[in-house]
């Protein structure tokens, strides 16, 4: 299924000229399992993770694509799949549900690009860098563990329209919404170190939203 709600980021520094590829990968925080406590509304441990997973990578359809073109676009990654088969053969990210991952956004340069693929870890190098954003670390589920997320679901997801119910109180979902940090986080910026081809510049607006 789509991961939802979508990361979104947008870039600014990068050689207008120069071509780049755009990808995603999901990687673990930690080697814990986790279950949701209802009494208490909070995420615990539950024991060491599973096995690892076969490493995937989500490569933006947009790539490769100019600096310029990067730059003057808000860059969403809304088509990323995400599944909890580990036999998936359709090229979905591959994450053990009730565990805590970070999503890692990878700007590479198209000529360091010759490895890249959705079935191997990203390259990494001069010509390659990867960004990650605390406030996107999110705890897989095949349910919804909180009824105040399902709701908010169901009247933002667009693959959601018959579970909604067009008389409901607009007021009441938008305080909801704003109650949710991860919704419209504050504006982060972060900075590529001196790379061929790449110079400083930097990164900002990561938004789960």
């Amino acid at each position: 299924m789509r991961m939802f709600p979508a990361m979104r980021v947008k870039i600014s520094g990068l050689d207008p000229h120069q071509q780049y590829y755009i990808a995603m990968d999901i990687v673990p925080v930690d080697n814990k399992r986790y279950r949701y406590v209802y009494h208490s509304s909070k995420w615990m441990v539950a024991g060491n993770a599973d096995s690892p997973v076969p490493p995937r990578v989500y490569i933006h359809p947009d790539s490769p694509a100019s600096g310029e073109t990067w730059m003057r676009q808000v860059i969403s990654f809304d088509k990323l799949k995400l599944t909890n088969n580990e036999l998936d053969d359709q090229g979905h990210i591959i994450l053990h549900s009730m565990h805590k991952y970070q999503p890692r956004v990878h700007v590479i340069r198209k000529d360091c690009g010759d490895d890249l693929s959705p079935i191997k870890p990203v390259p990494t190098g001069e010509g390659v860098k990867a960004f990650s954003f605390p406030e996107t670390v999110f705890t897989t589920v095949t349910a919804y563990q909180n009824q105040q997320i399902t709701r908010l679901k169901i009247d933002r997801n667009p693959f959601a329209k018959g579970f909604r119910d067009s008389g409901r109180n607009r007021m009441g979902l938008e305080a909801l919404v704003e109650s949710y940090a991860f919704w419209r986080p504050s504006l982060r910026t972060l900075t590529f170190e001196d790379i061929p081809g790449i110079p400083k510049q930097g990164i900002s607006n990561a938004n789960f939203g």
